[in-house]
């Protein structure tokens, strides 16, 4: 378990969890609906839906979310050579996916690009730390010695550090998130950018990254190398766990 002294107080801070992917993602089922509802349970002020590659699951999100109080902010998770990016507060979908191309689109749109569990599936070239804006040092789906280089990483280069569940499941939803400590209604964009945050994470349940890994075969249709991945899955998984 990660924690930083998060500090909860509504009237004084949003609550948010930066990455959260829907039934949009090719490795989840989550219904927009179902994520909103149990972010609001769990006393979320917001959520970012960052679905791989794509919007859409942002956009609806914000569409269907009745509460005025609650903030969904539309984002992606972009495969790109360097490894994923996110962008947050993005108003169309990104076209590039050379990681230099990704994150100049992500800022022309007026968004905020995230750096994703830094030390999972990353080429962590000079360059790309130098551009990025914030980097998720607390991946709930991550394990606490990546966690901790991604907090290191982060204070090399001076960027704030957020925290992301990672949720592909609802049951994962709040796992890990940053406390903007701002009043619930404002601008949270320059606040990120300041770092006036606190951030807190606890580690998913390991049979939740290997369901998401199974979803992904099946949504794929590789039924043929169902067994092969299967045993991959689980092999990584173990190692995951450790």
């Amino acid at each position: 378990m990660n924690n930083i002294s998060p500090r909860e107080d509504k009237s004084k801070s949003m609550i948010l969890d930066l990455h959260v992917h829907s039934k949009y993602s090719f490795d989840s089922v989550s219904s927009l609906q179902r994520i909103i509802t149990a972010a609001q349970r769990r006393g979320l002020n917001g959520i970012a839906i960052t679905d791989h590659n794509t919007i859409r699951g942002g956009i609806e999100a914000r569409k269907i979310n009745s509460a005025p109080d609650f903030l969904v902010i539309v984002g992606a998770e972009i495969a790109t050579e360097a490894g994923d990016l996110i962008g947050l507060f993005l108003k169309e979908e990104i076209q590039e996916r050379y990681s230099d191309g990704v994150i100049d689109e992500i800022h022309q749109q007026g968004g905020i690009v995230v750096l994703p569990h830094p030390y999972k599936g990353h080429e962590l070239k000079d360059e790309l730390l130098r551009k990025v804006d914030l980097i998720e040092g607390f991946n709930a789906r991550v394990n606490e010695e990546y966690n901790e280089k991604a907090v290191k990483l982060a204070h090399e280069w001076n960027k704030p550090i957020v925290a992301g569940s990672d949720a592909h499941f609802v049951a994962e939803i709040g796992l890990a998130r940053t406390i903007v400590n701002i009043p619930a209604g404002e601008n949270i964009k320059p606040a990120l950018l300041n770092n006036q945050i606190e951030t807190s994470c606890i580690q998913t349940l390991g049979y939740w990254v290997l369901l998401s890994q199974i979803i992904k075969v099946v949504k794929a249709r590789q039924y043929r190398r169902v067994p092969v991945r299967l045993a991959s899955i689980i092999k990584n998984w173990l190692a995951w766990g450790k």
